[in-house]
C-alpha cells in the first residue's frame, strides 16, 4: 500500500512533461469511498430546515388569515316582538351564513384595508346633483341627490339620508356602490358630504365637520323633507356617520317624524370609551389612529388658510400654537384635543367627548334601529359591543347584528379570493329597509281594515 501511494504521488522530473500533455491525477478506490463516507450528509439537515420553515409560514398565514375561523350566521340581538319576527322572517341575511372570500376575508385587518385602499371592486358611477346649503355661521354645506332608477316595492316615495365615514363624502367607491344599489331598489338618496371632506368644496367659515355636529345632517333633512313632502325617511350612517345619524335622532323627537328606520353600521358608539382602546396596540389600533390621524391633518392643513388664516375670525380660545401642535400630532385625540374641540367650544376632550357621543341619545330613539358590527373590526373594541348589546336587551325597536367577520366597513364576499362588486352589508341595509317598508305597509293596512269595521259596526 505505502509503495501504491508512493508511486501516485511520485512527481515527473522537471522537463518530463511533453508540451500539450497533461499530469492526470489519479485516486485509488479505496480513499475515494472513505472519503465519501466520511463526508456529512447536509443535504438532509438542509431539507429538515427547509421544512419547518415551510411549517412556520404557514403557521403564521394561518393564524394571521385567520382560516380555521368557521362561517356562520350574525349572532342577533333583540327582544321578543312582532316586529322582531317580521324582521327574521323578511330579512334572509339575518339568519343566514356570511361567507367572505376563502383566502383572505376571515381577517378583519385585510377587509378593513381593501376597504381604506380599494373601497369597493368594479364601483358603478351614480349620476346625481349636488346641492349647497348655507348655514347660519356661514359654512357652506353639501349633498348629492340620486334620484331612484326602479319603483320601490311597496310602490311608496321612500328616500335614503345617508351619512358617510370620516373625512368621507358621495364620491367614496364604497358610498357609490351603495347609493347605485339602493337606487336600482326604488330608493331616492341623499349623501351628505362632511364639511372641508371634498378637495375641491372651499371652506366658507373657519370650521369643518366634527365627531358629532348634526348641523350639516339636519340641514340636509331639512331640505328633503321640505322639497319632496310626501316623501318618508331612511336614515343610514357609516361608522362615524353612524355616531351621527343616532345622534341627530335622538337630539330631539321632531327629528324622527317622517322617518321609517334608521341603520348604523360599524361605530363605536362611546369616543370617551373608544379613546383608551386607540392607544394601545392589541389588534394593531394604535397603528390605524395613526393613519387616520395623517389623513385628517392633511384635510386640515388643505384648509389652512380659511381656519387659521390671519384675516379669519378664529374662535377665542383656538391659538396660534394650535396649529403647530397639529403638525406633530400622531393621534386623533391629539388633533380633537388640539383643533376639533374648539370649533364647538368645548372645554376639554373630555367634555367633547360625552357632549358628541351617540351613545347618550340612543335611548331616545323611538324608530326601528339596526346597529351593525362586526366581531373582528380592528378599530372597533369587544368593550364597545356591550352598548349595543345592553340597548338591544331594553328596547323592542333595536337588533343588534354582529357577523364574525367584515372588518371594518368591509363585509366583502366572494369564493376564493376575488370579491364581489356588492357586499354583504349593502345588501342588508337594502333588505332591512324593504322590510321595514313592507312592515309600516302592513300596520297601515290594518289601521285601514280595524277603522272600516268600526264604522259597519
Amino acid at each position: 500500500m505505502a509503495e501504491l501511494i508512493s508511486h501516485c504521488l511520485k512527481l515527473p522530473e522537471p522537463g518530463a512533461l511533453q508540451p500539450g500533455l497533461s499530469l492526470n491525477w489519479t485516486q485509488p478506490q479505496g480513499i475515494k469511498m472513505n472519503a465519501m463516507l466520511e463526508t456529512p450528509e447536509l443535504p438532509a439537515v438542509f431539507d429538515g430546515v427547509k421544512l419547518a420553515a415551510v411549517a412556520a409560514v404557514l403557521y403564521v398565514i394561518v393564524r394571521c388569515l385567520n382560516l380555521k375561523s368557521p362561517t356562520a350566521p350574525p349572532d342577533l340581538y333583540f327582544q321578543d316582538s312582532g316586529l322582531s319576527r317580521f324582521l327574521l322572517k323578511s330579512c334572509p341575511l339575518l339568519t343566514k351564513e356570511y361567507i367572505p372570500p376563502l383566502i383572505w376575508g376571515k381577517s378583519g385587518h385585510i377587509q378593513t384595508a381593501l376597504y381604506g385602499k380599494m373601497g369597493r371592486v368594479r364601483s358603478p358611477h351614480p349620476y346625481g346633483h349636488r346641492k349647497f346649503i348655507t348655514m347660519s355661521d356661514g359654512a357652506t354645506s353639501t349633498f348629492d341627490l340620486f334620484e331612484p332608477l326602479a319603483e320601490h316595492c311597496v310602490g311608496d316615495d321612500i328616500t335614503m339620508v345617508i351619512c358617510p365615514g370620516i373625512a368621507n363624502h358621495s364620491e367614496k367607491q364604497y358610498i357609490r356602490t351603495f347609493v347605485d344599489y339602493a337606487q336600482k331598489n326604488g330608493y331616492r338618496c341623499a349623501v351628505l358630504n362632511h364639511l372641508g371632506a371634498l378637495p375641491n368644496i372651499e371652506l366658507t367659515s373657519p370650521r369643518m365637520f366634527t365627531y358629532g355636529c348634526t348641523w350639516e345632517f339636519g340641514a340636509m333633512v331639512n331640505y328633503i323633507k321640505k322639497t319632496y313632502p310626501l316623501t318618508q325617511l331612511v336614515v343610514v350612517g357609516f361608522s362615524l356617520g353612524g355616531n351621527i345619524v343616532c345622534k341627530y335622532l335622538g337630539e330631539t323627537q321632531a327629528n324622527q317624524e317622517k322617518v321609517l328606520c334608521c341603520v348604523s353600521v360599524c361605530q363605536g358608539y362611546s369616543a370617551l370609551r373608544a379613546q383608551e382602546t386607540f392607544m394601545q396596540w392589541d389588534q394593531c389600533r394604535r397603528f390605524y389612529n395613526f393613519l387616520m390621524a395623517d389623513n385628517m391633518k392633511k384635510i386640515i392643513l388643505s384648509h389652512r388658510q380659511a381656519l387659521f388664516g390671519d384675516h379669519v375670525k378664529k374662535p377665542q380660545i383656538l391659538e396660534d400654537t394650535d396649529l403647530s401642535r397639529l403638525y406633530t400630532a400622531t393621534s386623533l385625540m391629539q388633533i380633537d384635543d388640539n383643533v376639533m374641540r374648539k370649533f364647538h367650544g368645548y372645554n376639554s376632550l373630555k367634555e367633547y367627548y360625552e357632549e358628541e357621543s351617540c351613545m347618550r341619545y340612543l335611548h331616545r330613539i323611538y324608530v326601528p334601529l339596526m346597529l351593525v358590527n362586526a366581531a373582528d373590526d380592528p378599530l372597533v373594541h369587544e368593550s364597545l359591543l356591550t352598548i349595543p348589546k345592553s340597548l338591544s336587551e331594553k328596547r323592542e325597536n333595536v337588533m343588534f347584528v354582529l357577523p364574525l367577520h367584515g372588518g371594518h366597513l368591509g363585509f366583502f364576499e366572494g369564493s376564493v379570493l376575488f370579491p364581489e362588486p356588492l357586499t354583504w352589508m349593502d345588501k342588508l341595509v337594502v333588505e332591512y329597509a324593504n322590510a321595514i317598508c313592507q312592515w309600516e305597509r302592513n300596520k297601515s293596512q290594518c289601521s285601514d281594515t280595524e277603522q272600516v269595521e268600526a264604522d259597519l259596526e
